[in-house]
């Protein structure tokens, strides 16, 4: 997998993690790595184990040249679609992007998938591009980890919803407790399966 395309100035490449789930919020992530500390072992966070995530996680913060995180609330998801949190939330990473020393900002961007959010640099979408580009499956990391993260937060406070184990996506766990609990102020309404059992 090659570092980066060869486009000059800084690259980062951006992720985002949470479009399928009924609960919680979408987070995106933002990386530039660091040509000179290349880290091995960088794919798609979907064809990782949750343990090798957290390592590369931790390697990332580490190395990278700049990274950053950022969400879209469940009222936002609601309010403006999915699709359309999800590309804020990576217009939010791309402009919380920060170093060493301070902001970074890159000069083009490579965003997973077909859709290009509106930032202050040039973009592209590459689809299949977590399993493509390193910047991107760094970035596809870092989104997935945090996420999971903040859905071990969310469980302690609705543990009737079993977000510690499928982190919100629609298991058949998930839909029964839907049934039975109603929907959570963390579940997005406007997804049809919320709406649907939440209203039996």
């Amino acid at each position: 997998m090659p570092l980066l395309l060869p486009v000059e100035g800084l690259v980062c490449g951006v992720d985002e993690a949470g479009r399928g789930p009924l609960a919680g919020p979408v987070v995106a992530a933002a990386v530039i790595l660091d040509p000179g500390r290349p880290i091995s072992g960088l794919n798609d966070s979907k064809k990782l184990s949750a343990g090798k995530r957290e390592l590369l996680a931790e390697q990332i913060r580490g190395s990278a040249l700049a990274w950053a995180v950022a969400e879209a609330s469940v009222a936002e998801i609601d309010q403006i679609n999915i699709l359309q949190a999800s590309l804020l939330a990576m217009q939010r990473a791309v402009a919380a992007l920060t170093g060493a020393h301070g902001p970074v900002f890159p000069s083009h961007a490579l965003v997973d998938g077909c859709h290009c959010p509106q930032l202050s640099c040039s973009v592209e979408a590459i689809v299949g591009g977590d399993g493509k580009v390193a910047a991107i499956a760094a970035a596809s990391i870092l989104a997935k980890t945090y996420r999971d993260a903040g859905m071990l937060v969310l469980h302690a406070s609705y543990p009737q919803y079993g977000f510690d184990r499928h982190k919100g996506y629609p298991t058949a766990f998930h839909l029964q407790a839907l049934r039975e609990q109603g929907a959570s102020p963390q579940h997005r309404r406007s997804f049809a399966p919320v709406a649907r059992l939440s209203d039996l």
